[in-house]
């Protein structure tokens, strides 16, 4: 059995793996590109939860190397703590300081107080979150509620606008959270986050690519009116298929207009299954507020036009393997999977909790609307249209 020395990263190495890692580089590519397996890279960037620390750097107004040079040769050649001071255009107090921490007079070391200093220098402060336990106690309740970091900052800016301690930007929720050494927020609460990562990620995609089929009498995306893209008219929806183990599925609808998801629980993947459900769903809205559906090209939208004899609403499809034509859709099913893991059984849900998480995400304020939730922007709709 062949045992590999322990590596020792060099200065130039960390910041290699931090350049390659803030790029989107995996940890096994990374560790690929320094022949160490994956688990060595986790450990340079687990003691701060993946987030690059900023590069160290003195006071403008610290004592340089060279000043304390000058401070131990004028020790050594009895100068006076106002000689020395004089010589250097610095305080007397402030070189006076500089010896008594370092050993006195007699024993000064320009070097050695030099480390010291740098060593003194190197001291964790406290965050916001710290400072002020209100604030870290809306942070946290809020996070309970699965709100993400940016959705808790802007809503705290727009509820408290001129109360600069009850504001927080998202990056410092994030780092209370990922690097432990702050002691802020406890570690459960990263199961809170969507991703419930170990270390934060720069980046971030997936593409779905599974269960397309060709389906007939299409109508494009590209053929899709200018008001639907612009957003600025309600009543156009967006719409997927989740699967889960068991044979387990529901639909997600999402209004483009105002972000507001709906979920339908579906017993099957059949297309005379989804269709139907979609059609009793669609009933339940005002026809104002349901003039079109985009989907992707899975196969249960081939009985689409049944859907669209019955409800009047046209329905459009992306292209081939282009899932971020949907994005506002794509971007609600990632929400989604916080609530309902890859590999659960969906048919364990009922209505009623499917209702349930779309109220909690629809009560969840959106950077989109300026902070708004998509409930208050959808409801402003129907008021419009009673």
């Amino acid at each position: 059995m062949i045992y590999r020395t322990r590596i020792n990263y060099s200065i130039e190495q960390k910041a290699e793996i931090w350049d390659r890692w803030q790029r989107g580089e995996s940890l096994n590519s990374i560790g690929r590109a320094f022949d160490r397996p994956s688990s060595s890279i986790f450990g340079q960037l687990a003691p701060t939860g993946g987030i690059r620390p900023p590069t160290r750097r003195r006071s403008r107004l610290a004592l340089t190397l060279s000043e304390r040079e000058e401070i131990s040769r004028g020790s050594t050649t009895t100068q006076t703590l106002r000689e020395i001071a004089t010589t250097l255009n610095r305080s007397p107090s402030t070189i006076s300081r500089e010896i008594k921490r370092n050993g006195g007079y007699d024993n000064y070391r320009a070097a050695k107080a030099d480390q010291a200093a740098w060593d003194r220098g190197h001291r964790p402060k406290q965050c916001k979150l710290a400072c002020h336990p209100m604030l870290k106690y809306i942070v946290a309740t809020k996070l309970n509620r699965k709100w993400s970091p940016k959705q808790i900052a802007g809503w705290l800016k727009k509820t408290y606008p001129k109360e600069e301690n009850k504001q927080v930007s998202h990056e410092t929720i994030y780092r209370s959270l990922f690097i432990q050494a702050r002691g802020v927020l406890k570690k459960e609460l990263q199961l809170t986050l969507r991703t419930q990562r170990a270390i934060r990620r720069a980046k971030q995609h997936s593409i779905k690519s599974e269960g397309l089929g060709k389906i007939t009498n299409t109508i494009s995306i590209s053929e899709r009116p200018a008001c639907v893209e612009d957003r600025a008219v309600p009543g156009h929806w967006e719409g997927d298929l989740i699967s889960g183990s068991n044979n387990s599925h529901m639909a997600t609808l999402v209004e483009r207009h105002s972000r507001y998801v709906m979920l339908v629980k579906i017993k099957g993947k059949d297309t005379e299954t989804v269709i139907s459900a979609l059609i009793k769903h669609a009933k339940k809205l005002p026809t104002e507020l349901y003039k079109s559906l985009t989907w992707d090209r899975g196969k249960e939208m081939a009985d689409h036009q049944r859907f669209t004899l019955a409800t009047d609403v046209d329905v459009y499809f992306c292209d081939p393997q282009s899932p971020w034509q949907r994005g506002t859709n794509e971007n609600t099913n990632r929400l989604l999977r916080q609530y309902f893991p890859k590999g659960t059984d969906l048919s364990v849900h009922s209505q009623i909790t499917l209702n349930k998480v779309a109220r909690e995400l629809n009560e969840r304020p959106r950077e989109t609307l300026e902070f708004e939730t998509p409930a208050e922007r959808f409801n402003a709709c129907v008021a419009s249209t009673g």
